[in-house]
């Protein structure tokens, strides 16, 4: 016998404005990274506080575009529509 009652749960996020994550990554650069992801945004800040003490700043002039790269794509991507899990 099977059962044909199931129950779908679906998980509602209202998507991320790219603009929004450019100009916090712009201005805040990892850090501006938690709005559109936040494991990202924890990495990345993680890695900066490393990294650029060491280079003496350097490397914040890697980190601050990747971050902001990196934030647009994330926004962008949960705009996306998910597939159907048929």
């Amino acid at each position: 016998m099977t059962d044909t009652n199931t129950t779908t749960i679906i998980i509602a996020q209202p998507p991320k404005s790219a603009w929004a994550a450019f100009f916090l990554t712009f201005f805040f650069g990892p850090l501006g990274l938690l709005y559109a992801s936040i494991a990202g945004g924890i990495i990345l800040t993680v890695i900066a506080l490393i990294i650029v003490p060491l280079t003496a700043g350097i490397a914040a002039f890697v980190i601050w575009p990747i971050s902001m790269i990196w934030g647009v794509l994330a926004a962008l991507a949960s705009k996306e529509k998910p597939a159907d899990a048929a």
